[in-house]
């Protein structure tokens, strides 16, 4: 049994009916199922970051940013560095072991909270509310620090107060210290930042 002529038109419309239909449908799905995967903002926001310290001097703080986060990489003096040893009394958590907002890498376990006694590498957020404290590197009476202030941080919002190794001291409502960022060494003037492992 052949074709008419008007059945040959009919197939022909509907062979390219669907070819455009297809050709639509990919052209409309393509850019939907590209939209789940990251964009190079999002990567960018996870990546590890690399550091330039070679030009920190003792006494101070460069910030950079990692997963939208500020993480202070501070410098400190031989002086600040020697205040450390005696505050373990007044802490909550001397040796960093409580897990309750961020586990302290094993390397930052000490009372330098770091690799390096010199350099703290720590998040700029306070573990209570997420505020950012401020620097109050400089010892003595001062509003809103005991008289006996050694150096360290200040959370303006409730009060939390860390020492120069981001440790929190007791009776305060932060529940942990300054959270230390997965780091390492690239050279002795660079700092990778997300990664501590080669």
């Amino acid at each position: 049994m052949s074709d008419t002529p008007a059945d040959a038109s009919k197939r022909t419309w509907i062979i390219a009916s669907a070819c455009t239909g297809a050709v639509g449908g990919l052209a409309t799905a393509v850019p939907f199922v590209s939209s789940f995967s990251p964009s190079e903002r999002a990567k960018a926001a996870g990546a590890s970051v690399e550091v330039d310290i070679s030009g920190l001097q003792p006494g101070e703080k460069l910030i950079a940013e990692w997963r939208g986060k500020p993480v202070w990489v501070i410098r400190r003096t031989p002086e600040q560095l020697a205040e450390l040893a005696g505050l373990d009394g007044e802490l909550a958590d001397p040796e960093s072991k409580r897990t309750s907002y961020a586990a302290t890498p094993a390397y930052a376990r000490n009372e330098y909270r770091s690799i390096k006694p010199e350099y703290l590498v720590t998040v700029g957020i306070c573990p209570h509310l997420g505020c950012s404290p401020s620097d109050r590197f400089t010892p003595g009476p001062q509003p809103s620090l005991p008289s006996d202030w050694k150096g360290g941080f200040l959370c303006p919002c409730h009060g939390s107060t860390f020492d120069l190794a981001g440790r929190v001291f007791k009776n305060k409502p932060s529940p942990d210290n300054l959270e230390v960022p997965p780091h390492r060494y690239l050279s002795d003037a660079k700092i990778l930042i997300g990664e501590d492992t080669a």
